[in-house]
């Protein structure tokens, strides 16, 4: 194995790093005081399902551009007693008013994505309370009712106003044109500005008395309703109906080898589990753990692998209820050895091949990229001292989301996620519109196992369709290249979407961009602005790890 330091340190400097000493109970979040809410929760004996709930609620308040309770997310759970699994889809669903159309203009030009985003048809039925009580329900130990009390608390009293989200505000100018978002433009323009949210405070303490049903029913859903349809053009369609009837999905999740590791992540409508095991299954092939990981041969088979994953992704991944997704041919080695061979270790495909799983691979033109702005969403990894663990990723889309804000809260504009044009070369795309239907995801929680079925990692990141590739290299630095995990989380991120490959500017990667240009890869180098936080089996327990691009922890 190769054992580095200097790579994976960045140019953020080995203090940057937030690791937490080997303990029974790790928490690891975007926000200290998330961090501290689910420790609290731990150490009154509540595991690490009641401190997710508390986390969740105190990122609603202290990262509220990130995720929320008015968008989604997926909760991984395992059981540390039996082993046990349970992947808990809290994902957002169109409304039952949704048509294929939804994003044409005329019926048939895509609607430009900018304009989409702010539009009340963006706005999804949200699904992460719902998803965290079924998860309470099959898996808590304390009252539902006690696992708000922190984010309520300083949703009244106040915080200081974090300097990502500082930042944030005063990068994008346009968020004081929008009434949900003006408020906090405004007291970004403040330099000694405090977070407060009395009206969040009071939603969280009605959630915390009355369920999912708080949001469901009620004057509570009418005026989310109000909200989504409101601000003229494109208004939503949403109704206290599609809000009363959304219901959480429990899934499988999807599993697969790599080496000598077995990986668990997330099954559709996402699209992270299956196309890290695509990944990984071609990586497979070659020898990774004897590659310098800087230099540009090891990026050139990480993008080649990441391109034709992501191939598939574009072909086959959509909600499973509603289109086929043929997750066990997609992960297959026999497949994925065939799709290996694809790659020239010395020269980048011309085109990303989408293949058939079972037959030969054939090249065509690759779909447009995705539109894909800095996103939303943010993850965080809990194991209790009963070995239990959550891997949850949650998000509102786009930061601020549809920048639309009801009762101290933003809505998602996660329905952006579809495919705006619902056929592509006369083919019906997987992740069209469909009424009742989750759009497709990228998030990744995922668990890691040895060969003896041991829990040794819990991973996941924010990050949009990129989360892929920043979970990718993570478990690449950790499971070929021996790395810590916290040295894993802060190697330069890089990734392949299908169209140009995707360096992290200010870091080592970035001094190898003649070289891969001369391998036939398009370079972009920019910021990549990762939210990895995971935590590590180590002698004496677990320490987690908190990603130094972000303002995280890892507690204890």
């Amino acid at each position: 194995m190769i054992r580095i330091t200097l790579f994976a340190v960045l140019v953020l400097g080995p203090s940057s790093l937030s690791l937490a000493r080997s303990t029974e109970h790790v928490v690891v979040s975007a926000h200290p005081l998330a961090s501290e809410a689910g420790l609290d929760i731990l150490d009154r004996g509540g595991n690490a399902v009641d401190a997710a709930v508390a986390v969740q609620a105190m990122l609603t308040f202290i990262e509220p551009q990130e995720s929320g309770i008015g968008g989604g997310g997926f909760l991984f759970f395992r059981d540390g007693a039996t082993g046990a699994m349970s992947f808990h889809d809290g994902r957002e669903t169109a409304p039952a008013a949704a048509t294929p159309e939804r994003f044409l203009v005329a019926n048939r030009w895509p609607l430009p994505f900018p304009l989409a985003v702010v539009s009340g048809r963006a706005v999804g039925v949200p699904g992460l309370v719902p998803m965290l009580y079924a998860a309470h329900e099959a898996h808590g130990r304390l009252p539902w009712q006690e696992l708000f009390d922190a984010a309520i608390e300083r949703a009244e009293t106040g915080a200081p106003l974090p300097d990502r989200m500082r930042r944030q505000l005063r990068r994008d100018a346009s968020l004081r044109l929008y009434a949900g978002t003006r408020p906090l433009s405004r007291a970004a323009r403040q330099d000694d500005s405090q977070l407060r949210n009395p009206e969040l405070a009071a939603v969280l303490r009605r959630i915390a008395a009355e369920g999912p049903q708080a949001m469901q029913t009620g004057a509570l859903a009418e005026n989310l309703v109000a909200a989504a349809g409101s601000g003229g053009w494109l208004p939503g369609d949403l109704t206290v109906e599609d809000l009363a009837s959304y219901r959480p999905q429990l899934r499988e999740p999807v599993c697969g080898r790599y080496r000598r590791w077995t990986l668990c992540s997330a099954p559709p409508p996402s699209s992270g589990g299956i196309a890290l095991l695509q990944m990984l299954g071609v990586l497979e092939h070659f020898d990774l753990p004897a590659m310098a990981p800087d230099s540009a041969a090891t990026v050139h088979l990480i993008a080649e692998a990441s391109r034709l994953a992501f191939a598939d992704r574009q072909r086959y991944l959509g909600d499973p209820d509603f289109v086929p997704v043929p997750t066990a041919g997609l992960i297959d080695r026999d497949y994925l050895a065939e799709r290996a061979q694809l790659i020239d270790p010395e020269r980048a495909m011309e085109l990303p091949p989408p293949g058939v799983p079972g037959v030969t691979p054939v090249i065509e033109d690759p779909p447009p990229l995705e539109p894909d702005p800095e996103a939303g969403t943010t993850h965080f990894s809990i194991i209790d001292a009963d070995d239990n663990a959550v891997a949850l990723t949650s998000s509102i889309e786009a930061p601020f989301g549809s920048r639309r804000s009801v009762d101290g809260y933003l809505l998602n504009n996660q329905l952006t996620d579809f495919d705006f044009a619902p056929f592509r070369d006369g083919q019906a795309v997987a992740n069209a519109v469909a009424p009742g239907k989750r759009p497709r995801s990228s998030m990744s929680p995922t668990f890691v196992f040895d060969e003896d079925d041991e829990l040794v990692m819990v991973i996941g990141s924010r990050g949009g369709s990129r989360i892929i590739g920043y979970v990718l290299k993570t478990l690449i630095g950790v499971l070929d290249w021996d790395l810590p995990l916290a040295e894993a989380v802060a190697l330069p991120n890089l990734l392949h979407r299908g169209q140009q490959l995707e360096i992290e500017a200010g870091t080592v990667l970035a001094d190898r961009v003649r070289e891969l240009q001369a391998l036939g890869h398009r370079v972009d180098v920019r910021v990549l602005e990762s939210g990895l936080h995971g935590i590590e089996r180590v002698p004496g327990g677990w320490r987690g790890a908190a990603d130094p691009r972000m303002e995280g922890r890892a507690l204890p």
